[in-house]
């Protein structure tokens, strides 16, 4: 079974923030879906963007089906994101962070910033959106809710005495 995979570009820009620590924050902006003309293995790029920013790309975002609860947990969100793993830059050259890998899973995210990696979320664009659900409908199967034996104070010997003996 081949892997789904979409191809995407990450967009960085430099927000000002008002801190006696930091002057500025590099964060990514945006997801865009690129055309299947970029071959998936081809190494990221980046150039600037008329803005400031900068635009990285390509980078595979691929759905396994062990992930698929942290898809479906995306998919059902208020609010679903991508998410951007973040490294320090090896060059001067550019912004001080590039985006290693990009995920639409809750649970590999979670896993990373337990990791203690820098993971930033960006809106989910759409198209991925729609990408997804046919994935998640076919693979995500809900674990089976397990009934829980609780205690009964009212049942039939739970917590009570005899009055006659005390026990």
């Amino acid at each position: 079974m081949s892997i789904p995979r979409v191809l995407v570009a990450v967009t960085l820009v430099k927000r000002s923030l008002s801190s006696r620590w930091a002057s500025e924050r590099w964060e990514p902006e945006s997801i865009d879906v690129l055309g299947e003309a970029i071959a998936p293995d081809a190494a990221p790029t980046r150039r600037p963007t008329a803005d400031g920013g900068w635009r990285f790309a390509p980078y595979a975002v691929e759905l396994h089906r062990s992930e698929a609860e942290g898809y479906h947990l995306n998919l059902v969100a208020p609010l679903p994101k991508a998410f951007v793993l973040l490294r320090p830059a090896e060059t001067e050259a550019g912004p001080p962070l590039v985006p290693l890998l990009v995920t639409v899973s809750y649970n590999e995210a979670a896993r990373m910033l337990d990791g203690g990696e820098s993971v930033e979320a960006v809106p989910l664009p759409a198209s991925l959106h729609e990408w997804m659900r046919p994935f998640v409908e076919e693979n995500y199967k809900p674990e089976p809710r397990k009934k829980m034996k609780r205690n009964d104070p009212f049942a039939e010997g739970a917590f009570r005495r005899d009055p006659r003996t005390g026990h």
